[in-house]
């Protein structure tokens, strides 16, 4: 054992340490960064300049004791700059354009509205490693359906038909004439609601098996004005109309989720229309475990062990895991008898998508 210890790289001892401890603050980080998201310091801090505890305290009616160690935290986080001299906090308009952007297709919030809702798992997921199951969907409640809207409600509402769609020019124009669309796994809706206001000829129906999602949905809708256009239903395939057909159906980031992506896939091919493709979007990953080694492959990584892989092995799925690649995804829809896999040429950090058809 000394033998080993004196042949153990101190210098590699110390960096992993580092490592550790910065593993550790931005865990920390990210929580504060959650807070300050859910009570609005980051948006009353916006284009607001320096501004010291007190006056943010006073402007957002919340306590000062809070207020003063946040801000002293989110410094070191580095989300905020501090001088030293005024004593006053600043939120960098850089740093405002994605934390204080809420409805933009570059605002980050959902992600710090995710750290608590897995995390907040983290016993039950270490009791399943030991004794098998997981923990399903619904476990997560409103604010899990809220995390995920958040994430995804500005890049839906965005990019999905002016930029996400084009990419698929024959159906765009389906949908410009009058189309019909299937959401499946719509979760709380924005999907459809975001197509609806773009395709106003065109008809919509999500649907999706939590009833807090459904019922997410169908009040959006409704707010929105869109429920002669766009309807909502709990459960599978079994709750849509027996004669009709779809042109375009989406499954946005969702089957590496579900219990039985194989057979719901199958389940999906006769339901497209002659000519029409089911459009997926998934996590961004690579086919092999080396290329995956950066800041998003483990972010990947934690929220399918936390959320996405464990909600699929706690009904029985496959858990097929946030990062299953391109290769898994072709292979999966080929099994479920589609004839045609595109990966198509869509920029984006985060999403990978895919267009497949008859």
């Amino acid at each position: 054992m000394d033998r080993e210890k004196r042949a153990m790289d101190k210098n590699k001892i110390k960096a992993f340490a580092d490592h550790v401890v910065g593993d550790m603050g931005s865990a920390m980080g990210a929580g504060l960064a959650y807070v300050g998201t859910k009570v609005g310091l980051f948006r009353a801090m916006a284009g607001g300049g320096p501004v010291t505890p007190e006056v943010l305290a006073t402007k957002t009616g919340l306590q000062k004791r809070y207020v003063t160690e946040w801000l002293k935290g989110m410094v070191c986080a580095k989300y905020l700059d501090y001088d030293p001299e005024t004593q006053t906090y600043e939120l960098p308009d850089e740093h405002a354009y994605l934390v204080a952007s809420e409805g933009t297709d570059h605002y980050v919030g959902g992600l710090f509205y995710s750290v608590p809702m897995m995390l907040g798992m983290a016993p039950r997921v270490a009791d399943a490693f030991i004794h098998g199951g997981g923990v399903p969907f619904s476990d997560y409640g409103s604010e899990g359906v809220l995390a995920i809207d958040l994430m995804n409600r500005g890049l839906y509402e965005k990019r999905f038909a002016n930029y996400w769609l084009t990419t698929c020019p024959a159906i765009h124009e389906r949908l410009i004439a009058g189309g019909h669309v299937l959401d499946f796994g719509c979760g709380s809706g924005r999907v459809s609601i975001a197509l609806a206001k773009d395709f106003p000829k065109s008809s919509f129906i999500g649907i999706d098996t939590d009833s807090a999602s459904i019922a997410a949905a169908k009040e959006t809708a409704l707010q929105e004005n869109l429920t002669k256009q766009v309807r909502f239903e709990c459960g599978t395939t079994e709750v849509l109309p027996t004669d009709e057909c779809y042109d375009l159906i989406t499954i946005c980031d969702c089957i590496h989720d579900l219990s039985d992506p194989l057979g719901i896939l199958t389940t999906l091919r006769p339901l497209l229309t002659k000519g029409g493709i089911l459009f997926i979007i998934e996590p961004k990953a690579a086919d092999k475990l080396e290329d995956n080694i950066h800041s998003v492959g483990a972010m990947y990584y934690g929220m399918s062990v936390f959320h996405c892989m464990t909600q699929s092995l706690a009904s029985g799925g496959p858990g097929l895991g946030t990062c299953m690649g391109p290769a898994s995804m072709e292979a999966l829809t080929r099994e479920a008898g589609f004839g045609h896999f595109e990966i198509l040429d869509i920029k984006s950090q985060t999403n990978i998508f895919y267009a497949v058809s008859l």
